[in-house]
């Protein structure tokens, strides 16, 4: 069961991302973008086109919701890995202005949703029908953890809201199925769960998620 959220937290949380993800690669110059980030094989080039073409995609079900015209999130996966693959071919600027860009059309196509559209169901880019109140939520996983993801000094874990690690726990822990969790600080135990560097000793390894 995932810890209850408000839609008005998720669309916080989805905020306070993003200013991590914008304050972190605000000092970013081309050796800082071409360094590698936290996640296996992906650059920090790839990781912020990953996000960036993220809010594009979720403009589409915001679309959806508002219109009830079927927008899907990409296309095809081709359409998603393209997305990530530009990264390393954009400037450090380039990158900055997409993912801003881009960031400040979700929040304002967010903004614009009725409350009935809000109710609206939208379908993943994994396939589950959810309603467009599940879109910051969305969002703010994205945004949260790939800021960590940076591997920067800037944003870890330990800088995420307490309210959307405890979110996060309660999520990835029933995905995983897992029937208990270690005894450490929250957000080491998320950053265990995501599959990412943590502090806890004895905790087994677990795969990527997200």
């Amino acid at each position: 069961m995932t810890a209850p959220r408000t839609l008005a937290e998720a669309r916080a949380w989805a905020r306070t991302g993003t200013e991590l993800m914008l304050d972190a690669v605000a000092g970013f110059d081309e050796d800082a973008f071409t360094a590698p980030s936290v996640l296996p094989g992906w650059s920090r080039k790839h990781l912020v086109a990953h996000v960036a073409a993220n809010a594009d995609a979720l403009c589409n079900l915001v679309h959806w919701a508002a219109t009830g015209e079927e927008t899907p999130m990409y296309a095809s996966a081709e359409e998603r890995a393209a997305g990530i693959a530009k990264g390393p071919t954009l400037s450090a600027g380039e990158l900055r202005s997409w993912l801003t860009d881009s960031a400040n059309k979700l929040a304002a196509g967010l903004d614009g949703l009725t409350e009935e559209q809000w109710r609206h169901e939208v379908v993943t880019v994994q396939g589950r029908t959810v309603p467009a109140t599940e879109l910051p939520w969305m969002r703010a996983r994205e945004v949260c953890v790939h800021a960590a993801d940076l591997g920067s000094a800037v944003v870890t874990f330990a800088d995420l809201p307490k309210g959307f690690l405890t979110a996060l726990v309660a999520e990835i822990g029933a995905r995983r199925e897992l029937a208990e969790l270690p005894d450490g600080p929250l957000p080491e135990v998320a950053a265990w769960l995501a599959g990412r560097p943590h502090s806890l000793a004895d905790a087994p390894q677990l795969g990527p998620w997200l």
